[in-house]
This record gives C-alpha cells, sequence and structure tokens, in this order.
C-alpha cells in the first residue's frame, strides 16, 4: 500500500488524473466517446465537395497566402475543400447574432427569462438561423475558389444554364456538413467531457500540428529564429494562461430572511461577483479577421495582372494592404479587436443584469446603494477592466506581425497564430475545469490546484 501511495506520488499531476478518470467507468465511456467524435470529425474534414480539381485548389493555396491563413480557421479543411470546410463558424455567428438580438428584440427577451424551455427555444432559433449563414458563406466560398484566386479549383459555379444543379449540390454538401459537425459538436457537450463546439474547433487547429512542424523543420538552417519563435510561442501561452485566469472579485453581502417554527431569523453572508478581465474571449478576434477577410477577397476578384487600369491598381493595393502580410492589417485589426472587446463585453454585460440579480436575491455591494447606484458601480468597473482585456487581445492578435519583425521570417504568420492558441488555451482550461469537477465529485485530486 505504501509503495502504491509513494509511486502514485512521484508521477505528475496531470498524468495521475488522468490515471484516475480511466479508473471511472462511466467518465472514462465520457472521454472515450469525446475522442471517438472528434476522430469522426477529422474524417469529414477529409471529404471533398464534388467536381473539386485538387491539383489548381493547391496551387491556390501555393500561390496565395491569404488562402492559407483562411484555412486556419476551418482547421486545414478548406484545404482540402471538404463538406467541413465551414467548420462550426455559420453557427457561432449565428448564436452571437442571436446573442446581441436578445435585448433588442422583446419575444427573445422573454425566451431568455423563461429558464430550460425559453433556453431550448433560443437553441432551436440559433439552429434555423445557421442553414441560411452557412449556405450565404458556402457561397461566397465556392466564388472564391471557381475564380481567379482559386485559380480554378472549381469548374461550373452559377445559377444559370447547366450550373445550377452542381452549385445547389456543393452547397447543399457544405452546410449539411456545418450542422453535422454541430450535432456531434452537441453529441460531444451531452455524452461527453466539456463544450462540444469549442473541442471541434480545437481539434481543428492541433490538426494543423503536423504541418506547422513541417514549416519549422524548413527552417532548420537559421536555428536562431526558430529558437526565438519557439519562444516567443511559449511567453504567448504564459501570457495567455495568466490572462484569462485573472479576475477582479467585487464583494457582495447578502441578508437573508429565514423561518424556524413561528418565528423570523435575519441571516447573512458574503460571496464576491468574479468578473473577468478577458469576459469576451476569442469572440472579437473572430468578428475582427472574419470582417477583415472581406477587402482582400473582393479586391481579388479585380485584380488583373495585365491591366494598368486604375481600379486593377487599387485592388492590387487593396489585397496586398489587407492581406496577412500588410501593416494596414494588422493596424486595422489592433483597433477593431479593442473595438469589438468593449462591444460585446457590455452586451453580455447588460444581458446578465447583475444589479437586478442582486437586488432581488437581497444582495449588496458594502459601501453602493442597490439599484441604480450598483449598476453604474459595475459598470465603471467593467470598463476599467475591459481596457486590459481589450488591450491584451489587441496585442495578441498582432504577435504574428510583431513575430515576424522580430525572427525576419517570412513564415511566421502561418506558423504562429496567436488567436489559435488563445482558443486552445480557454478549452483546453474549460475542459480541465470538467474533468476536474467530475473527479473531486468521487474524491480525486484534479488538474487545476
Amino acid at each position: 500500500m505504501t509503495t502504491t501511495t509513494n509511486t502514485q506520488s512521484n508521477r505528475p499531476a496531470l498524468l495521475q488524473a488522468l490515471i484516475d478518470a480511466f479508473k471511472l467507468s462511466d467518465l472514462r465511456t465520457r472521454i472515450l466517446f469525446t475522442l471517438f467524435i472528434l476522430v469522426v470529425f477529422r474524417f469529414f474534414a477529409h471529404v471533398p465537395v464534388p467536381g473539386v480539381d485538387k491539383e489548381a485548389l493547391q496551387s491556390a493555396f501555393d500561390a496565395n497566402p491569404l488562402l492559407g491563413f483562411i484555412d486556419i480557421f476551418s482547421g486545414g479543411a478548406l484545404r482540402n475543400l471538404s463538406i467541413a470546410a465551414l467548420g462550426v463558424y455559420p453557427y457561432i455567428t449565428a448564436s452571437i447574432i442571436i446573442q446581441i438580438l436578445t435585448p433588442l428584440v422583446p419575444q427573445l427577451k422573454e425566451l431568455a427569462q423563461e429558464g430550460e424551455v425559453g433556453r431550448k427555444a433560443i437553441s432551436r432559433y440559433t439552429h434555423y438561423l445557421t442553414v441560411p449563414l452557412a449556405f450565404l458563406q458556402g457561397y461566397g466560398q465556392i466564388n472564391l475558389f471557381s475564380g481567379a484566386l482559386g485559380q480554378g479549383a472549381l469548374t461550373g459555379i452559377g445559377f444559370g444554364g447547366g450550373q445550377t444543379l452542381n452549385t445547389l449540390a456543393i452547397l447543399l454538401s457544405m452546410t449539411a456538413g456545418t450542422m453535422i459537425l454541430v450535432w456531434l459538436g452537441e453529441l460531444v457537450t451531452e455524452k461527453g467531457i466539456g463544450n462540444g463546439i469549442s473541442l471541434i474547433i480545437f481539434a481543428g487547429i492541433v490538426s494543423t500540428f503536423p504541418s506547422i512542424g513541417g514549416q519549422l523543420w524548413l527552417l532548420r538552417d537559421q536555428p536562431f529564429q526558430v529558437g526565438l519563435l519557439i519562444a516567443l510561442i511559449l511567453l504567448i501561452i504564459f501570457t495567455i494562461v495568466i490572462f484569462t485566469e485573472a479576475q477582479r472579485r467585487i464583494p457582495v453581502q447578502y441578508g437573508r430572511s429565514v423561518f424556524r417554527g413561528n418565528r423570523m431569523y435575519r441571516s447573512s453572508g458574503s460571496s464576491h461577483i468574479p468578473i473577468r478581465v478577458n469576459s469576451a474571449g476569442m469572440i472579437p478576434l473572430i468578428f475582427a479577421f472574419s470582417i477583415l477577410a472581406l477587402p482582400a477577397v473582393v479586391a481579388s476578384y479585380f485584380v488583373d495582372p495585365a491591366s494598368n487600369s486604375f481600379g486593377s491598381q487599387v485592388a492590387e493595393w487593396l489585397t496586398i494592404q489587407f492581406g496577412p502580410t500588410g501593416t494596414l492589417y494588422w493596424v486595422t485589426v489592433f483597433v477593431l479587436v479593442v473595438i469589438f472587446t468593449f462591444f460585446y463585453t457590455l452586451v453580455v454585460h447588460n444581458q446578465q443584469n447583475l444589479a437586478e440579480s442582486l437586488q432581488n436575491q437581497n444582495g449588496f455591494i458594502p459601501g453602493i446603494r442597490p439599484g441604480p447606484p450598483t449598476r453604474d458601480y459595475l459598470m465603471r468597473v467593467i470598463i476599467r477592466i475591459t481596457w486590459g482585456g481589450a488591450l491584451f487581445l489587441g496585442t495578441i492578435a498582432v504577435i504574428p506581425s510583431i513575430a515576424s519583425f522580430l525572427t525576419g521570417l517570412e513564415s511566421t504568420t502561418s506558423i504562429v497564430q496567436s488567436t489559435s492558441l488563445l482558443i486552445m488555451v480557454g478549452v483546453a482550461l474549460d475542459t480541465m475545469r470538467q474533468l476536474e469537477s467530475q473527479l473531486l465529485m468521487r474524491n480525486y485530486e484534479g488538474f487545476v490546484n
């Protein structure tokens, strides 16, 4: 018995927690089910849509770094132009739209206050909205690859002549691929470990590691630059963990009336409201990169190397400046991320309505009167905290450009994807917390101490 205890104490905490998790049959089933679903997702990521010219597709990616940059957000599925090329981002976009509309539309606001029934109704509306968004995004994507930028990787795209059936088949397959991924993600949330949608994005990002390793290997003749790049990646991960966990705790006092027998007693207690520095998460980054991908893509349709017209020159300038190597691109990314961080944080704060919730629960912040004074105080605190989160996210977003400047390596924008690192760290921490809660319920030590 002593030998077993000593062996366990010598193991790393993460390894020991994983061993303990697999000792429990129900938890082991959840973990294996999650891994199985992620394998199924990777299978879908390699099933191409009908009519893809693989050689032309590869040539398009080799010739245009913008496509490789966009491919990162699809977890490599775009490079194969698979039925999962859209990923779960149409669903995420639909969720964000519904979340923003909830306080603005009375019907949605009422549903949000109806508990589980309202939550299911809002979830259903989110699924309905995902379908047209996936259809529209898919149409934009196949137009991209049927044009000059995609070097004709897809042909016969359009809604005229004999092209309609082929176009609809591709769009329906891509839309169906997105909805299948959403369904798989919800299965993981229900029967597995962690948030399924987030884990699918996580798996897509992790799948790009072999190609990143290959790029680093090709740069082995520059050991100093590669070492500096790896050190920068580790520093980014450390910083992301610190800011993801950082929070401001606002003390709260509660006064309650307790009935014992026929008499009423006043009781009190204390707690706190945790306000995270980075409460917006990765949403501002997704917003900013999605918006900024549009100018370069649209401009690429009007670039004509054989023409010296003013329109062609403007289009070429936009393509360069709003590509992943353009200075204007990264400056705009920083500004947009800061703006979207404030916007999203304030929208979420207004939805939570913390001041009213505290008042309904007989809670108050010491030194602050309940009602409007509490609401104003919380707003001031959130705005001050959000400045730190906004500047952090803005800096994280432009890290690839900074890394390129420090190392002098042109390929850093495809190797160092701080947005991907932020998503990975956030998902990993959330999944470990859920595993920890499952282990602590059974008196095991978890991942996070």
